[in-house]
């Protein structure tokens, strides 16, 4: 069942999803968590349809916030809301609000936001393009417990995945760790699998991938060795070498579907290792409404490197201007400083 509603009210829009919800015979709330949705007019179709899927794990209510941009100056002034009310069959198993926000209400979209959420329920705000810098001091994201954000979508993500570890407030998180989840979790277990000494790592991969950065942040920080980053054509993540003093393993995936386990000793592996979409990726994300710690060091760890290359602050070979280095250089001698003063660590965290 859907609604328009034009130049509209909180209030009313309150009323229409109460009138909708008696309409299709479910008038109690079953809805788990308020997930609000900041993005434009471009990106909604594709982002609305990700958190529809995700709904079927995670029922909620999902509203869709659009600031318009209107091009007459008369528009820009005169304040208007609209909404499109979805319940039932249209809106997955929960319910969808789209607000549509033109003139001075753009920036107090937290003033329509704030009487339309679940009461007693968590909130999560996610912005699929173009979100703030400081995600927990946005307006939006102060009424949240978890800010999701997607580095992948910015134009410089490795000076994004810097002001994300500058800003970083306990609750914010990425889609680009998501990503690497899979990853995370089948090098762990190939670890606890021998009874080795690690020595350095290869992480090899798309360049300026956020996901590969996180990645080998991830190892230097979790390991305390020596993390080279190399180039790849991709899709992503094509593979993690790891040298230890049993010998290599190593994990390639060169088609962004299927792995190849390799471990020194024991037969090679065919591991499923597949690219997921987006709304496999909030529903994860979902799961947890508390802080994530582990992307909060791995995060930290590698901002510092490249923030000063090789520990003198200064440029790093091949750096571009204007682009923080790569964890290849930024990395490498903090961690081998590192690991001449305590014992290396066998397996990362689980």
């Amino acid at each position: 069942m859907k609604t328009d509603l034009t130049d509209t009210t909180a209030s009313k829009i309150n009323k229409a999803l109460v009138k909708g919800r008696r309409a299709i015979g479910t008038p109690a709330v079953g809805m788990v968590l308020t997930l609000v949705i900041v993005t434009d007019e471009e990106n909604a179709y594709d982002a609305l349809r990700a958190a529809s899927d995700a709904s079927h794990e995670h029922p909620s209510r999902t509203l869709v916030v659009i600031k318009r941009v209107s091009r007459s100056l008369r528009d820009r002034t005169r304040s208007r809301l609209d909404a499109e009310v979805r319940v039932g069959a249209d809106a997955g198993t929960g319910e969808t609000v789209i607000l549509r926000l033109y003139g001075d209400v753009v920036d107090h979209a937290q003033s329509v936001v704030l009487p339309l959420l679940l009461p007693d329920a968590p909130v999560v705000v996610w912005w699929p393009v173009n979100a703030p810098l400081d995600p927990a001091q946005d307006p939006l994201g102060a009424l949240a417990q978890r800010r999701v954000t997607d580095t992948y979508a910015c134009e410089k993500p490795v000076e994004e995945l810097a002001a994300r570890a500058a800003a970083y407030t306990p609750g914010d998180t990425d889609l680009s760790w998501t990503r690497i989840t899979p990853w995370r979790s089948m090098l762990a277990a190939a670890l606890d699998q021998v009874a080795c000494e690690v020595q350095s790592v290869e992480v090899e991969g798309e360049e300026f991938n956020p996901s590969c950065e996180l990645l080998a942040m991830w190892l230097a920080d979790r390991l305390d060795v020596p993390v080279r980053r190399s180039r790849s054509h991709g899709p992503g993540l094509t593979a993690v070498r790891m040298d230890t003093d049993c010998g290599p393993i190593s994990l390639d995936r060169a088609d962004g579907s299927l792995a190849t386990l390799s471990i020194q000793g024991q037969p090679q592996r065919g591991v499923a290792l597949k690219r997921r979409e987006t709304a496999e990726l909030i529903a994860e994300e979902l799961r947890r409404l508390d802080p994530d710690d582990t992307y909060a060091s791995a995060l930290r760890y590698g901002v510092e490197r490249l923030k000063s290359p090789g520990g003198d602050g200064a440029p790093a070979k091949g750096e571009r201007e204007g682009i923080p280095a790569p964890v290849e250089s930024a990395a490498k001698a903090p961690a081998a400083q590192a690991t001449a003063q305590a014992p290396v660590k066998r397996a990362a965290a689980k």
